[in-house]
């Protein structure tokens, strides 16, 4: 066993065991490598094996420390499970009145209607030919015109883009994502192999410039994009942007993955990538935040060629999307159910965007105005993990910046999903946020 790797888990042990308290501060690297007779890149190693394990972090110019047990390290995939009587604010599950209704209407349609045998039996591994042109009638409305052919149907979009990396990517093979970043990807991506390039951003979205620089020095395969309305910063990329995005991939002849998980939320977006470059643009999107995150079904839209290849990776990790649950989805694409949801939740949405700026007024905070998700920066010398950890204790979960994070330190700052609870408890939960990150200020 590697030297560093008896020093993680002797630390991990300590740290379990409460010998090292939640708060403490570690020893410097400098120390750790002369107390451990260790180099010092490898002291390093050991303290952002200890973060990504979830038991510390790492504060650029304070130190390490270790992590509140009652802090959840990461989100979405990797989140803790929050306690039953909690607020959660970390992970979205939009909902609006009357869904549960449409559900048992569907059901008992589908009860009576022609051939219910054939929702027993296997499906064709990228979906119904009659499913699949029912995507494409949606995706048109959405901007993004195409046939058939080129949709595959998917259990919702995180299987959606573990088709397309599998698809498209081998081990070690560079991907370019943004500094902060959708957390289901970087899962995603440490368990096939890929390493992540992080791309520098300003407040309109990630840099292009930056991005040809980093193809001219590494030999980079894709770029990971979520170009209208990013999460968890909320940005929509302009028409000037999209263009310098695709004229870089074109040139240096990378695959883009478009996620578009959230795009529904936007009106009168810009075209989509898969739009702008359609030979090289693998579109993800889904149902699951649009109208039920149980309806998981997801679809993908790829480049002619790339269709057999997605095909193959439906097939070993799911074979097909579950018929049922594709059989609801397509009579709610087919009579606007999903049209009208959509407008709801944009409404919903927004009025949720207001009560977190009336409640947050004052605190710096980043968001689109019709989305399910806002980025609350925090100031230099901050403790995310402390704020977390203080808010857990009054039953509000939040998560820190660190699973969207793909540079180490992470920034500090915290990521608030708006989307799961009521308006009133929404108000209130966003209260004790407000509360903590004052209180965190004057310590």
């Amino acid at each position: 066993m590697p030297r560093y790797r008896g020093v993680v888990d002797a630390f991990a042990a300590q740290i379990r065991g409460g010998r090292w308290p939640a708060g403490a501060r570690l020893p410097t690297h400098r120390q750790l490598a002369a107390d451990e007779g260790i180099a010092l890149v490898t002291a390093s190693r050991v303290y952002a094996e200890l973060a990504a394990m979830g038991l510390v972090s790492c504060e650029q110019g304070r130190g390490t420390f270790v992590r509140d047990p009652a802090t959840a390290p990461g989100t979405g995939i990797d989140q803790q499970s929050v306690a039953v009587d909690a607020t959660d604010l970390s992970f979205n599950s939009p909902s609006v009145p009357g869904q549960a209704d449409l559900l048992r209407r569907a059901l008992r349609d589908l009860s009576t209607s022609g051939d219910v045998d054939a929702l027993l039996g296997y499906q064709p591994h990228r979906g119904r030919v009659d499913d699949r042109a029912a995507v494409a009638r949606h995706l048109r409305r959405r901007g993004l015109d195409v046939g058939r052919d080129r949709v595959l149907i998917v259990n919702g979009a995180q299987h959606g883009l573990a088709v397309a990396a599998t698809a498209l990517l081998r081990p070690g093979d560079v991907v370019a994502v943004d500094a902060v970043t959708y957390p289901g990807f970087a899962v995603l991506a440490r368990t096939l192999g890929l390493e992540l390039a992080p791309l520098p951003a300003d407040g309109s979205g990630p840099d292009p410039d930056a991005l040809d620089r980093l193809c001219a020095r590494r030999r980079v395969r894709a770029v990971y994009a979520m170009p209208t309305l990013h999460n968890p910063l909320g940005w929509v990329l302009d028409d000037a942007r999209r263009a310098r995005l695709v004229s870089v991939a074109r040139r240096h002849e990378l695959s883009i993955i478009e996620d578009a998980s959230y795009a529904y939320l936007v009106e009168d977006a810009p075209p989509p990538l898969a739009v702008l470059a359609p030979e090289r643009t693998t579109y993800v999107s889904g149902l699951s935040k649009s109208v039920a995150t149980g309806l998981r079904i997801g679809f993908v839209v790829a480049p002619g060629p790339l269709v057999p290849a997605l095909e193959r990776a439906i097939r070993v990790t799911a074979w097909n999307t579950p018929a049922l649950t594709m059989a609801i989805a397509r009579r709610w694409l087919d009579d606007g159910t999903v049209d009208r949801l959509e407008e709801r939740k944009r409404a919903d949405a927004r009025r949720r965007q207001e009560v977190a700026r009336e409640v947050l007024d004052g605190l710096a905070h980043v968001g689109h105005p019709s989305s399910y998700f806002l980025w609350l920066p925090l100031p230099v010398g901050a403790r995310p993990d402390r704020i977390a950890a203080a808010l857990a204790r009054r039953r509000v979960a939040v998560s820190t910046a660190e699973p969207f994070a793909t540079t180490r330190p992470a920034p500090p700052a915290l990521r608030l999903a708006l989307g799961s609870v009521g308006l009133p408890e929404l108000r209130d939960a966003l209260g004790a946020v407000r509360s903590e990150v004052e209180q965190d200020a004057h310590r």
